[in-house]
């Protein structure tokens, strides 16, 4: 095997990146000016070193705290408990979100050996415990780990004086009912609102 097969191989053990997908990148960065290499190089090489978790969302940051939990103009009241990371950068991306969040860095998983243990929901609950929470929005993907791990979190932080949401789910903006399935159709009828 030559480095570009090994390039290739390795592309394509990154997720959303097929076979085909990992010889486009690799041959583009082949063709390339070889200080895009170079500096991609770099920065992989780098990035571990870089970039840690925040201490106090879990969120990665090169500061720390990130820069979304140390922003005094956010309403640190209101917590959008997410899955992973990269959940609060497309919130982020929304501009929609004026709080500050939680990252609890996966669902639970009984199948795949991923308990409540495994999530960071005691340092959600010493959060909690400072008293300074209103609201918590559990922004978790309407899958079958989504809806256990919120149904967990709604059972274990029962007794505290906060408001738990979540986020609505059904029918996207701009989609057709022809092509959505049962199981969103179903969650659109429930979570209907007033006009």
């Amino acid at each position: 095997m030559n480095a570009l097969d090994r390039l290739i191989t390795l592309f394509s053990k990154l997720p959303g990146i097929g076979k085909k997908s990992a010889g486009r990148i690799a041959y583009y960065i082949l063709d390339s000016n070889p200080v895009l290499a170079g500096t991609l190089a770099k920065e992989l090489t780098g990035l571990h070193q870089a970039i840690r978790r925040c201490t106090v969302c879990g969120g990665f940051t090169e500061t720390d705290p990130c820069s979304v939990c140390a922003d005094t103009s956010r309403d640190h009241s209101l917590i959008c408990v997410i899955e992973s990371a990269q959940d609060m950068r497309i919130i982020e991306d929304a501009r929609e979100f004026p709080g500050v969040y939680h990252v609890l860095g996966g669902l639970i998983a009984p199948l795949e050996g991923i308990s409540p243990a495994n999530l960071s929901i005691d340092k959600l609950i010493s959060r909690l415990g400072k008293g300074n929470v209103k609201e918590l929005i559990l922004a978790l993907n309407p899958t079958v780990e989504g809806d256990t791990t919120a149904l967990y979190l709604q059972k274990t932080l029962k007794d505290f004086p906060v408001e738990i949401t979540r986020l609505a789910s059904g029918m996207p903006v701009g989609g057709n009912i022809e092509y959505i399935d049962k199981l969103t159709l179903s969650r659109s009828f429930r979570g209907r609102v007033k006009v």
